[in-house]
């Protein structure tokens, strides 16, 4: 994992929502990476960096013959997601109340491939783990591209919608990478995608991502 400061820069290059200017994160990184353990991953809270706006930031190498050398293809939120962005962090995945902070302790969760989130869920709980949310899996994926990679990616169950009735809607984000068929579309084959999963379904390729803590100084 790049330092702290260096992740900050990285989001300035990729793009950063009108809501924070490059000085703001600047200095949040400069001051987090004081304490912040070896490697934390800095991130911004979703309510000034939704899911929606980072991830067409994601990218990954387009596949063999797929494209021109050097060609990428961008990530993107599958069309049956259009409410990506209400899908808000669950109580075993409380954000800090601050713009930008450090998640520590990061563990993709290929421990937990086949698991459903339903299974993980309390798993992680009694080992004292939080769950990633979904604009925490990209920021992971925006620093470390490649930890996105064929037949090992993963859900990130902290992100959850809650309907009009006060219950969760049963699709959990994940972040895989699309194979280009059906609504994907062809141009996608290769791109880093969001997408969804019920929550009691396993699948041999997607591991429970986790943290340690997050943490604001």
């Amino acid at each position: 994992m790049p330092s702290i400061n260096n992740q900050a820069e990285r989001l300035i290059t990729l793009g950063l929502p009108a809501a924070i200017t490059d000085e703001t994160l600047r200095r949040a990184a400069a001051r987090l990476a004081t304490s912040a353990p070896e490697g934390s991953l800095l991130v911004l809270h979703e309510r000034v960096a939704p899911a929606s706006d980072l991830a067409p930031l994601m990218s990954l190498p387009a596949p063999g013959r797929a494209g021109k050398a050097g060609e990428r293809r961008h990530g993107f939120v599958v069309t049956d997601m259009t409410d990506v962005d209400l899908f808000g962090p669950t109580p075993d995945a409380e954000l800090p109340n601050a713009d930008v902070y450090v998640v520590t302790g990061l563990q993709r969760g290929d421990d937990m491939q086949n698991w459903s989130p339903e299974e993980a869920e309390p798993t992680l709980r009694n080992a004292e783990r939080t769950p990633l949310t979904l604009t925490e899996g990209i920021h992971w994926a925006l620093q470390l591209p490649g930890i996105i990679e064929p037949g090992a990616c993963f859900m990130t169950i902290g992100s959850r919608l809650v309907k009009p009735n006060g219950k969760y809607d049963t699709r959990t984000p994940a972040l895989w990478i699309s194979g280009g068929t059906g609504r994907d579309g062809a141009e996608n084959k290769g791109a880093p995608k969001v997408g969804w999963c019920w929550w009691r379904n396993r699948h041999t390729w997607l591991g429970i991502a986790s943290a340690k803590a997050r943490v604001t100084h």
